[in-house]
């Protein structure tokens, strides 16, 4: 079940920390809608579209009730992400005109830059334009980093011409270290454009931001970025990482489950004992596993096998 959110879960999904977010959110008691909401974020971040598509039919009943505008804008990204661009724009707008006062928050409820990467994508520019330069000027009125990174990305996305690399690297210098699913996002997309650009160095860059984009999609989850990633990669000529979930699907179930136990703490000796099984034997199955997971030591297990 989901808990109500407080501001701290709600700073674990801008953190881009969604494992950590659907852990607190899944230990409590029934949804509010802002929770749903947040949930709904989280599930379309990983692509799990069933999961997102069970938590838009309780929210389409909440749209007329006190939190509509969350519920609005949750349903326009569950459109956008379901490819149905008409749908959402309707969502995005809904939300606009339900926000009233603080709700109306470009952290919170950036419906205007979902609008704009809506409206881009059904050709009416114009409009695009509009909806993202209004969300510029309240997210830098707010002064959040965040919410003015994700405006420069919007306004780079919806064209900006030869502007579009100084808005994403204006973007990125924003966010420094935090904020890390938007910032693999910015990496994602400036990577995108310098592969176009072409060139030694931008090539270079590219696969870099990529590499980087790669790990974090990987440890979070986020299937729809890792695509995208991948995708970029190919077309560089890159060979893709192995997913975690990839390289775990190779080893056997005893390889599995001993790196388990040293995953968790148990030495070889104490494995052996456990198992019935020679510290030789041990040794021998955790090096396989090793060579499958493409690690080094049994310190990056826990990592490697999704125990943290």
């Amino acid at each position: 079940m989901l808990v109500t959110p407080t501001s701290a879960v709600s700073e674990l999904v801008r953190a881009g920390r969604i494992a950590d977010a659907l852990a607190v959110l899944a230990t409590g008691p029934e949804p509010s809608v802002a929770a749903s909401t947040l949930a709904m974020e989280c599930r379309l971040a990983r692509g799990e579209i069933d999961l997102a598509l069970g938590l838009g039919e309780a929210l389409a009943d909440a749209v007329e009730g006190a939190d509509g505008a969350r519920a609005a804008h949750a349903l326009g990204e569950l459109a956008a992400a379901t490819g149905r661009d008409d749908d959402a724009v309707g969502h995005f707008l809904r939300a606009g005109e339900l926000a009233t006062g603080d709700e109306d928050d470009p952290v919170e409820l950036p419906w205007r830059a979902g609008a704009a990467l809506s409206l881009i994508r059904l050709g009416r520019h114009d409009e695009a334009q509009q909806h993202a330069q209004a969300h510029r000027v309240l997210a830098a009125r707010q002064r959040s980093a965040y919410a003015l990174a994700g405006a420069l990305r919007t306004i780079a996305a919806v064209g900006a011409g030869g502007r579009r690399e100084d808005l994403l690297r204006e973007a990125r210098t924003l966010l420094g270290d935090g904020h890390a699913r938007l910032a693999a996002t910015i990496d994602t997309d400036l990577a995108g454009l310098l592969a176009l650009m072409g060139g030694a160095v931008g090539r270079q860059e590219a696969v870099v931001l990529l590499r980087s984009a790669e790990v974090y999609a990987d440890i979070e989850d986020l299937w729809p970025l890792h695509g995208r990633v991948r995708r970029l990669l190919e077309r560089l000529g890159e060979q893709p990482a192995t997913l975690r979930c990839e390289a775990i699907a190779r080893l056997t179930d005893l390889e599995h489950h001993l790196s388990r136990l040293a995953g968790t703490g148990s030495s070889n000796r104490q494995i052996a004992e456990q198992e019935g099984l020679t510290v030789k034997a041990v040794e021998w199955h955790l090096s396989r596993a090793y060579r499958k997971l493409g690690i080094r030591s049994r310190r990056e297990l826990p990592r490697s096998l999704k125990l943290v």
